[in-house]
């Protein structure tokens, strides 16, 4: 496994992303939860993941519940990383909230707390101050944000006059608008770009055709349409012809293009411990300056 260093923290270029964990729109069955997904936070350790990343929204704090359980026997070696929902991002609402979590992750000192939008109801410097505060009161060791574009980004950490570490941002092969100023910046000053869906719910693993059974929140997903699976055809022959080459998956491959990028981290979610190994291993994945470049020239969408 590889990691990124900045500001201090390090952070396994591939984390687990627990969206799914107590969350019923994914179709996981009654088993994920409560088994399964103790499961995956347990592996990944083992595997070098250190990143695991959560919210308070997730299955209404079930994911974070679970992911407390499943750090209790080792919570040094995790760097877990959850989000305030900003619905009502008033300072005492975003300081309860972030008392909150910590107790359901079962933790003293939260290694990244993260606002996950940035609500246009309020300013951003008023919705990112409070964060200070539970940075002087050590209950938060790093602060990030998720969803901002490169001006937000630079007008919180303003505010909250403090290296906000990180952006959470929809980033893949499919999603590339993070490629035109939010990886720069984070690579010139010691930022993370993480990405989120980097697997776009499967659109890049090529499992899915267009005669393929969609489930849960795959319904919706606009690559998964027949549309969405013309347009993006090209680009997926390219991903199997180099897997072909580097004998790995394709998924592999759409992780590797990602991560191989300087302060780049990506957090696909796993449903199975198998599928998580295989996540895993995409990070020691070397593509040629030609096979990067050559996946980074299609843009289908």
């Amino acid at each position: 496994m590889r990691y990124v260093e900045a500001l201090g923290a390090r952070i396994s270029v591939i984390g687990l992303g627990t969206w799914q964990f107590g969350s019923r729109e994914w179709g996981y069955g009654p088993d994920y939860a409560g088994k399964t997904a103790l499961e995956l936070v347990h592996r990944s350790l083992e595997l070098g993941i250190n990143l695991i990343d959560t919210a308070e929204m997730y299955g209404r704090g079930s994911s974070e519940k679970i992911c407390g359980r499943a750090i209790s026997a080792d919570r040094e070696g995790y760097f877990m990383a959850t989000k305030f929902t900003p619905l009502l991002p008033l300072p005492p609402v975003l300081i309860t909230h972030g008392y909150r979590s910590a107790s359901r992750l079962g933790v003293k000192e939260i290694d990244l707390y993260q606002m996950h939008w940035p609500n246009p109801a309020f300013p951003i410097s008023m919705q990112i101050r409070a964060m200070g505060t539970l940075l002087e009161r050590g209950l938060v060791k790093n602060v990030g944000v998720s969803n901002y574009s490169l001006t937000q980004w630079l007008k919180a950490e303003k505010a909250l006059g403090h290296p906000i570490l990180s952006n959470q941002v929809h980033y893949s092969l499919l999603s590339r608008k993070p490629d035109l100023e939010l990886v720069p910046y984070a690579q010139a000053n010691s930022r993370i770009i993480i990405a989120y869906s980097p697997l776009e719910q499967g659109a890049l693993t090529g499992k899915y055709g267009v005669h393929s059974q969609k489930t849960g929140v795959r319904r919706v997903n606009k690559f998964l349409r027949p549309q969405g699976i013309a347009k993006t055809a090209p680009l997926m022959e390219e991903l199997v012809r180099i897997a072909e080459e580097k004998s790995a998956s394709v998924s592999q491959v759409a992780l590797a293009w990602l991560v191989s990028q300087p302060n780049v981290v990506a957090i696909p979610g796993a449903s199975a411990v198998k599928q998580l190994e295989m996540n895993a291993a995409s990070s020691d994945l070397e593509l040629t300056d030609a096979q990067w470049e050559t996946l980074a020239s299609y843009r289908p969408f």
